[in-house]
């Protein structure tokens, strides 16, 4: 060992939060100051006498000098104690102002919220999503961008949105993920196509082989399709989004496939029907997804809290 090592001791190693009294330690040093005694500064920091006698008694020995003289008459700081205490306050000072830096940075974070979600979560379960948390956080300016699963995917990683919404099979890379729910994609046509009228199901590869109104690719209703059968005929028209496709069936264009979600209401209605289909499962995850490594927070922390209630 070094002679200046020796002369540096034990005290000098370590890490400056071995050294250094914490900031409740600190507080609790200016309250004896302000007020004189050991028991009024515990109750104005909010501990019991014995808990703040032990942490002045810790913090003594951590600086290995004595700072606080205890009398009956009350409680005076030694000479040492009082520099201390003058360190204290601006180590105190500090930390006020961290603490307002940290919070001013926390309250622009939560002053907005950028969704992106791929066009059936957008359409069919986000409204109620994002109506719920405006109860919760009224002053919170959300922005919601609709697009395929793999638009969603590029706004997040280029911090153009802060939470997103998929619907494909695999979950883009660079991106975490959670499942939020379940999804069933079905075959519906107009009342008077073909298949609407027939009494047996349509075997997939009779689905595969035939045009269909589809979303464009990079949809997750197209991927889910595409990987289902193995492969799509070309498409009879190519449409992007879930409201156009719909009104397509409707109007008699041909056969769609959409999510369950989506047509409720003309299925009940009778403007669309469900056509069976044998030997294919078109069940599929929705997803809500962010950068990997980078947990929501704030806003988009809530709104997926939301989601999986």
């Amino acid at each position: 060992m070094s002679n200046t090592e020796e002369q540096a001791g034990p005290s000098a190693a370590g890490s400056l939060a071995h050294r250094v009294p914490d900031l409740g330690a600190l507080e609790l040093l200016l309250a004896v100051a302000r007020v004189g005694s050991l028991g009024g500064a515990a109750r104005e920091i909010g501990i019991t006498q014995p808990a703040a006698s032990s942490r002045i008694r810790s913090m003594e020995r951590q600086l290995g000098v004595a700072l606080v003289d205890r009398s009956p008459r009350g409680s005076r700081l030694t000479d040492a104690g009082a520099l201390v205490t003058d360190w204290a306050r601006r180590i105190v000072e500090a930390a006020e102002a961290f603490d307002a830096g940290a919070q001013a940075l926390r309250d622009r974070r939560d002053s907005r919220l950028r969704v992106a979600a791929s066009m059936t979560i957008a359409e069919y379960l986000l409204p109620g999503w994002l109506l719920a948390l405006r109860a919760q956080r009224p002053d919170t300016a959300v922005s919601l961008h609709a697009g395929n699963s793999t638009v969603v995917a590029e706004r997040l990683l280029s911090d153009e949105a802060d939470l997103g919404f998929v619907e494909g099979l695999t979950v883009p890379t660079g991106l975490d993920s959670v499942v939020i729910a379940h999804d069933r994609l079905i075959v519906v046509t107009a009342p008077g196509h073909p298949w609407g009228r027939r009494g047996r199901p349509v075997a997939a590869g009779e689905l595969a082989s035939t045009p269909l109104i589809l979303r464009e690719k990079g949809s997750g209703t197209r991927q889910v399709l595409d990987a289902a059968l193995g492969g799509l005929a070309r498409p009879l028209i190519e449409l992007s989004s879930t409201t156009a496709v719909k009104a397509a069936a409707v109007s008699g264009a041909g056969p769609a496939v959409l999510s369950e979600l989506a047509v409720g209401e003309e299925l009940a209605m009778r403007r669309l029907v469900r056509v069976p289909v044998a030997g294919v499962a078109l069940a599929r995850d929705l997803r809500a997804v962010w950068p990997t490594g980078h947990r929501p927070t704030g806003p988009a922390r809530d709104l997926l809290s939301l989601t999986r209630d």
